[in-house]
Formats: structure tokens, C-alpha cells, sequence
């Protein structure tokens, strides 16, 4: 590139400036050159021995430095590029991923009692021994070098539901199994559990005066996360993934029995094996995030919200401000400031004048997996009772008997995320924002409801409309929304959602979906049909193996697990299956035709396939359902025309 001297209007001269360069040789290159053309008569020397081309060298230096600065700081304000784990951490946490330092391994165990038979109950399980195993109970792999697990949630071997069953075993009192009907002197009780590798440990920290915002750091490595922080007083502090978050989820045991306090709802309690937990959302004005530092060190950040304090003097009650036009007064005697907001309970409070003890575990890594059939040691065990009883001595007998066996293998522990574990774990987070805005954010949050809330099979979802009092039309509601939903009973065919379910769901909702969004949560209609097809077969094929194989095809075809709420039939696809089975040649016919009556196992509904053929598509009605071949074995048939 040239230089040259330009005269413009000013009298003063423009020089042309290279902005291109951007190494050391480049820049240095370009200032000889610049020189050369503005400064000729003042510089014209350029060997390497003239002391004058050290500012020149120093100049490239400095513009090399500021170079690989600005390109550096560039780089690092974006996930895809960030090198430094400082930056990439605070880009992960501001994308909601929160990254590990160590991963723990986990399991399923089996956890045994033996409780005494109740010989005044024609030798049934005396369930008045049938004790509570606690979270956080402590079991360890029978090793040189143990490792201990977790137990992480309450164990009741008095209830038993469909997703948390009791096993019973009938024993004597020399371990001899006995049959069903006998008069029994103790039962084995079994129930399974999940257990994560992991210890708890503790730390205090005493506190004075309020501090906005205040941060602590835990003096340990390895740390998986907190498991309670609670103060001197004995309030809780619940973590939360945000501060402005001021409610969260509970969990209560769905029963209804005279020995426990959750006075769950009779309507609901009556729904407690399909569903066992109920949702419910409670608020938590004591609470905390946490994140890790570049160096694997657990921050734990509070609000700034003084216990104490009315936010009515931070924050002034509308009725005593001033509408603040002309010639009419503010009452306020001075200027509102919206980061008082910052003042408030907001955020959460922030402890004070108070001693916190916190519980955190530690664990995980490469060396906390083990093989199955390893987990066998009962350590520390916390028991509860569930009422009382006859015989203090054999209770404690009963808690001597507890046993665990882990039949898989603990797996999953690790060292943590990796930087590239961080940056793909962050950018795959941020696509699963914690709200529900389009039609499959919503399904995907309805079919992510935990199945101990209740599990969810089918979910639909459509803008709720309404018909205009004349029926020529329909009016949508932008901002209503029409959620259809189905379960599966114990065999595997749909049914409508228990109201235990459907509270939970509702519940469940309400913490993702958008304010504006009112969302009718509905029953999908079922519709139940059979299949009729005619084939025909090779000459020298096994007709009854031909049909057998062509009838297991549409049962795998028909299997409701493919199948989705307003999911037409095409009868071309069930064409390409038949014929697709070894031994057909020709398909002759297909037929689809409805199946109903309570009376018979079916659905209410009925429908008519012949006029929902459209084009060789059975369509779905227009009031939300799915298609279901609910027994298989009975409304599949098929023959053979000929060879």
C-alpha cells in the first residue's frame, strides 16, 4: 500500500494509515514505510545498527501486545471460543449450566427387613414393624478400601405402590422359604432404592452484621453440592437456581392413614399407587445459589433482603405517592431509586447476627464405581418408626436384620467437566430454557413430569378456540391453550389421568409457563379399533407361519409406544408391512374398522373408519384422540386368499 500526502480544506495534511496489520514484522514493515513517505528528510536510515529503529521496533512491539490482547478478550466473551475457565465458567452459569468438579457414581440397591407375622391376623405381616430407612443412611461396598453411599430419599417399607413396591417373602425361623398360605413366623420384606457415592461433611460459619449479597467459600475440594444449610434458630435455607426465584417444588408423600401429618386430600390420597408423591410449590424466602471458582472452590451467594426490615420503607406503598402531575403534590420528599429494589427480600435474605452450619458432600471420581454385588455393609443407618409397637426388643431385632445388595454395578463417577464438557453442556443447556413458549416446549415439560408425580404417556397441545353462537364458525383464544394428556394403566392401555396425576401437572406447569398462557389441561378421546387383511402367499410357504409372522408385524406396527395423540393412519404403510413379511407375495386387502363398549374392555366411543377415509388416511376426530389397538392377540385377523 502507498502512502501519500492529501491537502485537505484545513491546510493540514491527511495521512493515509494502514489499519490491517497486525503483527509484530507487519507493523514494523508498515512504520518504515510510513516514514519513508512523511518523514524522509528526517529519517532515511533504516539499518538494523541505527539506534533510531529501536522506537520503531518498540512501537510494533506495543501494537503486537494490544493486538493479541483485543483478539484474546474477543475470543473469550464467547462460549465457542473461551479458553480461560474463569470466563468459561461465568459464560456457562449466565447460559443456567451448572458445571461439576467430580461426578459420583450410582446405583439401585435392595434393601431387606424381616418383620414378625401377626399371628392374631391369620399370620399376616405385622406392618407395625415395618420401619422407615432415612435419607442420607450410609451403606459401603465390602472392599479393602470402601466406598460409601448415600441413600437418597426415605425408604418406607410400610407403603407399597406400583412405582415403589413392597416385595414380600415368606420365611421361618430357620431361613426356610415357606409357601403362599402357611402360617409363618417372619416375612422379608424387599424394596429398591437409589444410592449415590458420596459423604456428608459440615462447616459453620458465623455471621454479624447484614451483608448484601454475601458470598461464602467452602474449604474443601471435590465437593458434589450442598445438602443443607440451616442456622442457629433452625431455619432452612433452600438453594434455588436463580435469586430471584422465591418459590420451588415440594414433594409430600400422597397417603391419607392416621400415622402420618401431610393431611393429604382423601380425593387425591385415594390415587397413591399410580401416584405416591403430590406436587405442591412452596415459597422459600431463605435461600442461596451456588457456583464453582476457575480453581474448584463452592461459592454460596444469599440475597439482600434483611429479615427484619419492612420493604414498605424501601419500597413506597402506592397509596402514599402523588400522581405527580401539574399543580397536584407528590407526597414523596424524595426521588425513588429502583435499585432500592435491590434492598429487598427480592432477592432472598441474606442471614445475619446467626451461626449457619452447612452440609455438603464430597465424593465421586473414577474410584468410586464398583462392581455389582458389592454394596452390602449397612454403616450408618437412620431409622424411623412408623407406629408403635408390641416388642421394643425384636424392633430393634428388625433393625439388625436390615441388608442391602446392589445386582448392577455403581457407574458414572468421574472427574468432572472438562472445559469442552462445560462449553457443550452450556450451549445443549441453553436450548432448554425453564419455560414452556412453543407447542413442544410444552410437551416435552408435560411428558418430563417425574413418574413418581404420576407418569404422563401422551400429551397434545392446541390453541383453545370457541364455537360462535350460530356454529358457522370457530373463535380462537390467543391465550388459551388446550393441553390433551393420557396415561397407561398397569396393562399398557391408555387411560385418562388420575386427579392426583393431573394436580401435580398443574402444579408442575405453572413454574414454566408464560403469564399470559391459561392452559386447560384435557382428556384425549380413545379410539379402539381391530384389522382385518387378506394376503397372498408363495407357493410352498407355511401358511400358518405366514400369518403368524404378518399378524407379530402389526402388533409391533400397532405398538401404542409409536403412537401419538391425533396421529392419523396411513393403510399404505400397513400395505408395506404385511407385505414386506417373508412368505407374502400379495396383499389383497387391509381393513380397519372400530371397536367399543365398556362392556367388552373397549372404549365409550365410537367412530366411523370409512368416513375418516380420506385418500387411504384415517384421520383422527376433530375433537383430540388416538388411535389404539388395545388386544392385539384377539383383534388382529388375517387369511390367506390363495398360493
Amino acid at each position: 500500500m502507498a502512502y501519500s500526502k492529501v491537502n485537505n480544506t484545513s491546510g493540514t495534511n491527511k495521512k493515509d494509515i494502514k489499519y490491517l496489520n497486525r503483527n509484530y514484522n507487519s507493523l514494523k514493515q508498515d512504520l518504515v514505510n510510513f516514514t519513508k513517505n512523511y518523514f524522509p528528510d528526517n529519517f532515511n536510515d533504516f539499518s538494523e545498527s541505527n539506534p533510531g529503529m529501536i522506537f520503531l521496533e518498540l512501537a510494533s512491539y506495543v501494537g503486537d501486545v494490544l493486538s493479541f490482547y483485543t483478539d484474546t478478550q474477543v475470543q473469550e466473551t464467547f462460549i465457542e471460543s473461551a479458553r480461560e475457565k474463569t470466563n468459561l465458567l461465568s459464560l456457562a452459569y449466565n447460559l443456567g449450566y451448572k458445571p461439576s468438579v467430580t461426578s459420583p457414581s450410582t446405583t439401585d440397591v435392595d434393601l431387606y427387613i424381616q418383620i414378625p407375622s401377626d399371628s392374631s391376623n391369620n399370620y399376616q405381616p405385622d406392618w407395625s414393624y415395618a420401619i422407615s430407612i432415612n435419607k442420607n443412611s450410609t451403606f459401603k461396598s465390602g472392599q479393602a478400601n470402601p466406598t460409601t453411599f448415600l441413600l437418597d430419599r426415605d425408604v418406607n417399607f410400610k407403603f407399597s405402590s406400583s412405582l415403589d413396591p413392597t416385595e414380600v417373602s415368606i420365611y421361618d425361623l430357620n431361613g426356610n422359604p415357606l409357601t403362599s398360605g402357611t402360617n409363618a413366623e417372619y416375612y422379608l420384606l424387599k424394596k429398591s432404592a437409589k444410592v449415590i457415592s458420596a459423604q456428608i461433611k459440615s462447616t459453620t460459619f458465623t455471621l454479624n452484621e447484614p451483608i448484601k449479597f454475601l458470598t461464602l467459600e467452602v474449604p474443601d475440594t471435590k465437593i458434589i453440592g450442598i445438602e443443607s444449610i440451616v442456622d442457629s434458630d433452625g431455619n432452612k435455607y433452600h438453594e434455588v437456581p436463580y435469586l430471584a426465584q422465591e418459590t420451588m417444588f415440594e414433594e409430600v408423600l400422597n397417603v391419607n392413614d392416621s400415622f402420618n401429618s401431610y393431611n393429604t386430600p382423601l380425593e387425591l390420597s385415594q390415587y397413591g399407587n399410580d401416584t405416591p408423591y403430590l406436587l405442591r410449590l412452596k415459597k422459600v424466602p431463605k435461600r442461596f445459589v451456588t457456583r464453582f471458582t476457575s480453581n474448584n472452590i463452592l461459592q454460596i451467594q444469599f440475597g439482600a433482603g434483611v429479615s427484619s426490615g419492612i420493604d414498605e420503607e424501601i419500597i413506597p406503598n402506592p397509596d402514599n405517592i402523588g400522581i405527580g402531575v401539574k399543580d397536584n403534590r407528590s407526597l414523596l420528599d424524595f426521588a425513588f431509586d429502583p435499585s432500592n429494589f435491590m434492598l429487598t427480600k427480592t432477592y432472598g435474605e441474606v442471614p445475619s447476627n446467626t451461626t449457619l452450619t452447612v452440609n455438603y458432600l464430597v465424593g465421586g471420581g473414577v474410584e468410586s464405581n464398583v462392581d455389582s454385588n458389592l454394596i452390602t455393609v449397612p454403616s450408618s443407618v437412620l431409622t424411623s418408626q412408623n407406629n408403635n409397637v408390641d416388642d421394643e426388643a425384636f424392633l430393634s431385632t428388625v433393625i439388625e436384620s436390615i441388608a442391602s445388595n446392589n445386582p448392577l454395578p455403581a457407574t458414572g463417577g468421574g472427574p468432572g467437566d472438562t472445559i469442552e464438557d462445560i462449553r457443550l453442556n452450556a450451549i445443549a443447556n441453553a436450548g432448554a430454557q425453564l419455560r414452556t413458549v412453543s407447542k413442544e416446549d410444552y410437551i416435552i415439560r408435560t411428558l418430563s413430569l417425574p413418574s413418581k408425580f404420576g407418569k404422563i404417556s401422551k400429551a397434545y397441545i392446541i390453541k383453545d378456540d370457541q364455537i360462535t353462537v350460530d356454529t358457522s364458525a370457530r373463535i380462537s383464544n390467543p391465550n388459551g391453550l388446550n393441553l390433551y394428556t393420557l396415561a397407561y394403566d398397569g396393562n399398557k392401555n391408555l387411560t385418562n389421568l388420575n386427579k392426583a396425576t393431573r394436580q401435580n401437572l398443574i402444579t408442575y406447569l405453572e413454574e414454566y409457563r408464560m403469564l399470559t398462557d391459561a392452559v386447560n389441561i384435557k382428556d384425549a378421546f380413545v379410539i379402539n379399533f381391530g384389522v382385518e387383511f387378506e394376503i397372498i402367499a408363495f407357493k410352498n410357504s407355511n401358511n400358518e407361519q405366514v400369518l403368524l409372522k404378518c399378524i407379530n408385524s402389526l402388533e409391533e406396527y400397532f405398538n401404542i409406544d409409536h403412537w401419538q395423540i391425533n396421529q392419523p393412519i396411513a393403510l399404505n404403510e400397513i400395505y408395506n408391512v404385511i407385505g414386506s413379511v417373508e412368505g407374502v407375495q400379495n396383499v389383497e386387502n387391509v381393513r380397519l374398522y372400530n371397536k367399543a363398549g365398556t362392556a367388552l374392555g373397549y372404549s365409550q366411543y365410537a367412530y366411523d373408519f370409512d368416513s375418516a377415509n380420506v385418500d387411504n388416511i384415517i384421520y383422527p376426530s376433530m375433537d383430540l384422540s388416538i388411535f389404539e389397538l388395545k388386544y392385539p392377540k384377539a383383534d388382529i385377523t388375517g387369511r390367506i386368499t390363495k398360493y
